[in-house]
């Protein structure tokens, strides 16, 4: 099964946040309506990014390393596709 990467852009704030999933449309329905944490704040999200991986293990490495970055300019050159990950 695949996953992906994904990185949600919100609407009403300037945040970003970076996740995996199987399906990232299925994901984001859940931020924007059921999910109590930190996206829960920031609604409405958008899916500004995505890539998909052979396995779970790869993506979350991928998401690793986007998390450990803490650094929106960073996030914005992945969203462009100017640094791949």
């Amino acid at each position: 099964m695949s996953y992906f990467v994904y990185i949600l852009k919100s609407q009403s704030a300037e945040k970003y946040y970076t996740g995996i999933s199987a399906n990232p449309e299925l994901r984001l329905s859940y931020h924007n309506t059921t999910e109590k944490g930190f996206t829960s704040r920031y609604r409405p999200w958008e899916i500004v990014f995505t890539k998909e991986y052979p396995s779970k293990e790869i993506a979350h490495q991928a998401e690793l390393k986007i998390k450990n970055w803490k650094n929106r300019s960073m996030i914005e050159r992945v969203i462009s596709g100017e640094i791949q990950v």
